[in-house]
């Protein structure tokens, strides 16, 4: 049973993303932002930081390739971006203590990396015609914004339960 905790977290994590994106209001504050969640790929990243590199790296191929599978039209975006920006906040917690602040950091910079990211891939197959600067105003800044009020919310609860999986894969 334990063995499903994790699987199922991510699951509800991917399926909460959606839930939001089907409830939030078109206009926010009175403006057309674009708010993209990024709870499951924050999620990851806690796991990176807390459980270790592979198991990061792992979830985030496989909940990469489910991300493109279900809601985007070329396979491969995001089953690449997932585990690239794991491996590269892996390597940049190689320097740093996994305190819960920097955990929160190493996330969010993760979050803007992989939004860059899929905007420039975005751009360069003429799937957006949005400039840089309205990205970053519309749909950048107000992401960042709520994902980091997600991880503040769901940071403690994450490092906890990782600490636990960790401990548990250990013993094994």
């Amino acid at each position: 049973m334990k063995r499903l905790l994790l699987p199922l977290l991510f699951l509800f994590l991917f399926l909460l993303e959606s839930i939001f994106v089907q409830y939030i209001p078109s206009k926010v504050f009175g403006q057309d932002y674009i708010l993209v969640p990024h709870f499951l790929f924050a999620g990851i990243l806690f796991l990176m930081i807390y459980a270790g590199r592979k198991y990061g790296i792992i979830y985030a191929a496989v909940f990469g390739l489910l991300f493109d599978i279900i809601w985007i039209e070329i396979i491969g975006i995001y089953f690449f971006l997932f585990p690239f920006v794991t491996y590269l906040g892996s390597k940049i917690m190689h320097f740093l203590q996994a305190h819960i602040i920097i955990a929160f950091l190493v996330s969010l910079a993760g979050i803007a990396l992989l939004e860059i990211g899929v905007y420039q891939m975005d751009f360069l197959i003429h799937v957006t015609n949005l400039e840089f600067m309205s990205f970053i105003r519309m749909r950048f800044t107000p992401s960042l914004i709520l994902n980091a009020v997600f991880i503040i919310i769901a940071a403690y609860p994450l490092k906890r339960h990782f600490e636990k999986v960790a401990e548990e894969l250990r013993d094994e």
